[in-house]
């Protein structure tokens, strides 16, 4: 079965933040490869998007419904609803998570 992919707007502007930090650190080759395995990741849950595993910092607080995979030292974090797979958020693994995945993910 082949799920459908969804990019919402925040994790696009992950995608283009992530992207700009390396190109101006000086390796826009290595910006534009990493985008590229990050899209390919991304892509990659139009099957099996169940394989990823529920984020620590959302199952400490009792919040199931997301799930993550990683590429390197990157999180993508996703929600799978029905046969659409809706990704939240592509954030670096280094960074303390906890209050940017509920602010970002449990908004009402």
């Amino acid at each position: 079965m082949k799920f459908k992919v969804h990019v919402i707007a925040d994790a696009e502007q992950d995608l283009f933040e992530i992207y700009r930090y390396i190109s101006a650190s000086g390796s826009p080759l290595n910006a534009e490869k990493l985008l590229d395995e990050l899209e390919q990741a991304v892509i990659s849950l139009e099957h099996m998007p169940e394989r990823g595993h529920v984020p620590d910092e959302l199952r400490r607080i009792s919040v199931f419904g997301y799930r993550e995979i990683h590429l390197k030292i990157y999180r993508i974090i996703y929600e799978i609803i029905g046969y659409d797979v809706f990704v939240h958020c592509v954030l670096d693994g280094r960074r303390d998570l906890q209050d940017l995945l509920q602010q970002r993910l449990l908004r009402s």
